[in-house]
């Protein structure tokens, strides 16, 4: 959530910023700004009112101990007291609706973010390892027909479309997969491993920007008022939610493997091949709790973590940074993964590392306590390390063979154990 004292004295600073996004959410500034001014103009009469009415009270007092009329005073104060239900009523509308329009404005892009409109105008950082010169590759689906592993058919029996069934050598490869990843933050990088639930509170969904903005791609359950996870990123970030910390404690470095659920709505057109896209799926995550005047610094280093998992399996990539019209809501500046997927002949995300400087923790209450005793906001950075289904995919598409046979990365050998599928 976007600092209401900030937004007061620098609007113009909040509308250019926003104005990046394309998304017309500055305009939302004005309407924010009237209700702060409606809810502090009020609460500013009622206090003055309350003043009024207890001075003249002491005198119905006095009155009715000299045995005299107090009515039409009683009178006057029921008039104060009807005037400050009206403020009160009108404050509480306002600040209603100022929460409701804070929680709908997204984060400010960083001033360094790259700016543009869409995906289009994202620049390539970086890139590591080279394309495969495969003359034919197979796609992950051809792979995993031919050696069993996943049943799309037997997803959609249980579950209906957009789910699926890793079998055999397929459930093998995954677990493989998350234990690899887990043991590599946990062990090279220093993350704490968590185990979380995966259903949440609808106040946890709120406090790491889920809701209200994207509620049509959440699975809610008991009448919208507990949510199975989309990431992990959400039980894990909010373990730490109305907590003040030490400064010495940060930062804090958590990591998690949980099933991911989306409803994926509004997602038709795009490609939906195999398990690039499905409403279940696995994914470690890597979490942060910072200082701010790390936080920019660490986002480097938190996506060098997702990266090195990519690199150790021997699989090309590329990082881009997100342009203004393509970052995410909570986000300030955020980098994204892209693996190649030769069976695909494109790039696929399996990591978006962010920072969301101290929006989510606004909505969390989470602070700090500095050497003088003073509190402030954490700053808060997430990162897929990485998502199961992308990296499964491009795993078995970059390391086929011409005969259909995939090599096991060494890294990831004593995990499966064995070289090949």
């Amino acid at each position: 959530m976007l600092d209401i004292k900030l937004i007061r004295e620098t609007p113009d600073l909040f509308k250019e910023r926003l104005a990046n996004r394309h998304d017309g959410s500055g305009d939302l500034i004005d309407e924010v700004l009237a209700c702060d001014e409606t809810r502090r103009k009020n609460e500013t009469e009622k206090q003055a009112l309350q003043s009024q009415r207890k001075s003249t009270s002491k005198e119905i007092g006095k009155l009715r101990a000299n045995g005299e009329d107090s009515s039409a005073i009683e009178s006057e104060v029921k008039k104060i007291g009807d005037e400050i239900k009206k403020l009160d009523d009108e404050g509480s509308k306002a600040a209603a609706r100022q929460e409701e329009l804070l929680l709908n404005i997204p984060n400010l892009p960083h001033e360094n973010c790259p700016v543009g409109a869409d995906e289009e105008a994202n620049p390539v950082v970086r890139t590591w390892g080279e394309k495969q010169a495969l003359l034919k590759p197979k796609d992950h689906l051809e792979i995993a027909e031919k050696h069993g592993m996943i049943s799309f058919d037997d997803g959609a029996r249980i579950s209906g479309s957009g789910f699926a069934v890793y079998r055999d050598k397929g459930a093998r490869l995954q677990r493989a997969l998350i234990q690899y990843l887990l043991d590599l933050q946990t062990r090279e990088h220093g993350y704490e491993e968590v185990n979380v639930p995966h259903v949440v509170r609808r106040e946890c969904m709120v406090g790491t920007t889920q809701l209200p903005k994207f509620e049509d791609d959440m699975y809610g359950i008991e009448n919208n008022e507990m949510f199975l996870i989309p990431t992990a990123e959400v039980p894990i970030t909010n373990l730490y939610r109305d907590t003040l910390l030490a400064e010495a404690d940060l930062p804090i470095k958590l990591t998690g493997h949980t099933p991911c659920f989306r409803r994926e709505a509004g997602s038709a057109g795009r490609d939906n091949r195999g398990i690039i896209r499905i409403h279940q799926f696995d994914k470690v995550e890597l979490v942060q709790v910072v200082h701010p005047d790390q936080s920019f610094a660490l986002l480097e280093e938190l996506t060098g973590h997702a990266e090195a998992a990519l690199q150790k399996l021997g699989l090309h990539y590329q990082v881009i940074e997100l342009c203004t019209g393509d970052i995410g809501f909570g986000s300030q500046k955020t980098f994204d993964i892209e693996v190649w997927a030769p069976g695909q002949g494109k790039y696929l995300e399996v990591s978006s590392c962010s920072s969301f400087g101290d929006y989510q923790a606004r909505r969390m209450k989470l602070r700090y306590k500095d050497a003088e005793g003073k509190n402030h906001f954490c700053h808060t950075l997430n990162g897929s390390g990485t998502a199961l289904p992308r990296l499964f995919v491009a795993l078995v598409e970059q390391h086929q063979t011409a005969d259909g046979t995939v090599n096991i990365p060494e890294a990831l050998q004593p995990y499966y154990g064995s070289d090949t599928l």
